[in-house]
């Protein structure tokens, strides 16, 4: 997970050191941050959305007449809890999701400079779930699960996003929906865990923008 993390920082700051050198007047770098709320919509057991945060850099340039290019990679603390069983208490267990997310989105200009819509793809890449301590042996209600079996998920998603960003020319506040397409819990189908997996994330993002 580390080397990927390099590996991704490392071509973003290329991509905007090249774009910045080849379009120096219209090309913005943008450092981001804020928090998001995490969705796993699932049929396999019982969850509830939780608040994360979000920290990333980004590079906004000019594409084609009202239209800018944007290129993003974000770093986000992901949370939501499962409805589990420990002995005759029900309680719900926390889950914690790293990952990474690397877009590449269009922009239409509304407003120059001050109201924007977004739409693009994105992928991500995570790594298990971190299960709350003290719960790894809870049961997962409805199941015969603990609350350990589902940690280790698939690592890779692709988003569709569509989002609003809405400030002045350096400071702009964004709010974007994503909704993961892929299986996120396919990869527990491979455990012999006796139940047929599925599960998509949603995620609501909402983000405090300076640009350089």
């Amino acid at each position: 997970m580390k080397k990927i993390f390099l590996t991704s920082v490392l071509t973003l700051i290329s991509t905007i050191c090249f774009s910045q050198y080849e379009y120096r007047d219209s090309n913005r770098i943008g450092i981001s941050f804020g928090v998001n709320q995490f969705t796993l919509n699932t049929n396999n057991f019982q969850t509830k959305p939780g608040t994360g945060w979000n920290g990333g850099l980004s590079m906004r340039g000019n594409y084609y007449d009202n239209w800018d290019a944007l290129y993003a990679m974000q770093f986000s603390e992901n949370n939501f809890s499962v409805s589990t069983n420990s002995g005759f208490i029900t309680e719900d267990t926390n889950y914690k999701l790293s990952s990474v997310q690397i877009s590449f989105l269009f922009s239409y200009k509304i407003v120059e400079n001050h109201l924007s819509v977004e739409i693009g793809p994105l992928v991500q890449i995570n790594g298990k779930l971190n299960v709350e301590k003290g719960k790894e042996n809870n049961i997962i209600s409805g199941t015969t699960l603990l609350a350990k079996d589902i940690v280790d998920i698939s690592q890779f998603n692709f988003y569709p996003t569509i989002g609003v960003t809405a400030g002045v020319r350096h400071v702009r506040f964004n709010v974007s929906y994503q909704y993961g397409v892929n299986n996120m819990l396919g990869n527990l189908n491979n455990k012999n865990l006796g139940y047929s997996f599925k599960g998509n994330p949603g995620i609501l993002n909402g983000n405090l923008i300076i640009y350089l």
